[in-house]
C-alpha cells in the first residue's frame, strides 16, 4: 500500500479523555483532536450516548482506545488514563474542552521542542454560564499544564480535587490558539458543580490536618471576586462576567465555611 504523500503523518501525542454522560460535548472534544496518533477514552460508565458518539468517532478513522475504569476520584482517574498513553507527548484535555484551530496547528512546533523542556501549559478561555459566545479574549486565560513528555508527568493522586499534572523539568507556557472550556452552563448547573467542588476541596483540607481559618472565611471570598472580575478582566464582559466572578467568590465562601463545619463536627465526642 502506497502512503498518501499529502497526508501530514500524525503527531506522535496520545491525547487521553475521561468521560461520563458527555454526550453534549465530547464530539467536539474528539473531533478537534483529529492528526494525533492516539486518543485514550476512559469512561466510567456513560448511560447515555457518550460511548456510541465514541465508537462512531472510532469507526470514522480516529486513533481512539477506549478503556472502562469504575471512577476512582478525578486525580486518580486521570492517571490511570495517563499510564495507557504509548506516545512520547501526552495531552490531557477533559471532555467538555477542545482545541481551536490556532493551538492544533502548532502542535507541531510544541512537540519538536528541546529535551530539556518537560511540558506545556496551554491557555484556556471559557463561556460564561447560559452563553455559547466565548468571552471577551481580552479576559487572561488561565495556564494549565496540560501537554507533557510521558514519562515526566503525574497526577498528584492526594488530591480529589482540582488535580494538576506536575513535572519536575522544566516548563513554557504556549502563546499561540487556546484550549477551549466553552460549556455555557446555566447558573444554576454551575453552582450545583461547585458546591461539590468546594465539598470536596474541604474535606481534602480535612484530610491533610488543614485548621479552619476565620481571616480566610472573612477574606478569601472578596479577594476570589476581585482578582477575577479585575485581575482576570472579567469586568470587559459586564454582568456576565460580574456573575461569574460572584459565582467564583460563593465558591471560595462554600469552601472555607464547609471546612470550619467538617473541622469542628469532627472535634465534637
Amino acid at each position: 500500500m502506497i502512503a498518501n504523500p499529502s497526508k501530514p503523518a500524525p503527531l506522535p501525542i496520545s491525547a487521553t479523555v475521561i468521560c461520563k454522560n458527555e454526550e453534549a460535548c465530547i464530539g467536539k472534544c474528539l473531533a478537534s483532536l483529529a492528526g494525533l496518533s492516539e486518543i485514550v477514552v476512559v469512561d466510567s460508565g456513560s448511560t447515555d450516548n457518550t460511548l456510541a458518539i465514541v465508537e462512531e468517532f472510532a469507526r470514522n478513522g480516529l486513533p481512539i482506545r477506549l478503556n472502562r475504569q469504575d471512577w476512582l476520584g478525578y486525580a486518580r482517574q486521570k492517571q490511570f488514563a495517563l499510564d495507557q498513553a504509548r506516545e512520547p507527548w501526552v495531552l490531557s484535555i477533559d471532555a467538555d474542552e477542545w482545541l481551536d484551530g490556532a493551538l492544533a496547528a502548532d502542535l507541531p512546533r510544541l512537540v519538536a521542542a528541546d529535551e530539556s523542556l518537560d511540558g506545556w501549559a496551554l491557555r484556556r478561555t471559557l463561556t460564561l454560564y447560559g452563553s455559547l459566545k466565548p468571552v471577551n479574549l481580552w479576559t487572561r486565560p488561565e495556564h494549565i499544564l496540560r501537554l507533557v513528555r510521558r514519562g515526566r508527568a503525574r497526577f498528584d493522586e492526594t488530591l480529589i480535587v482540582h488535580e494538576g499534572l506536575i513535572v519536575e523539568g522544566r516548563t513554557e507556557i504556549a502563546q499561540k490558539g487556546l484550549l477551549r472550556h466553552e460549556r455555557g452552563l446555566p447558573v444554576d448547573e454551575q453552582m450545583r458543580k461547585e458546591i461539590v467542588y468546594a465539598k470536596l476541596k474541604a474535606e481534602q483540607r480535612i484530610e491533610r490536618g488543614r485548621k479552619p481559618s476565620r481571616l480566610k472565611l472573612l477574606l478569601n471570598p472578596p479577594i476570589y471576586f476581585l482578582r477575577i472580575f479585575f485581575w482576570n478582566r472579567f469586568f470587559l464582559c459586564g454582568w456576565a462576567g460580574f456573575i461569574h466572578a460572584m459565582t467564583g467568590a460563593t465558591y471560595s465562601f462554600m469552601t472555607e465555611s464547609m471546612h470550619r463545619q467538617f473541622y469542628y463536627a469532627r472535634k465534637r465526642p
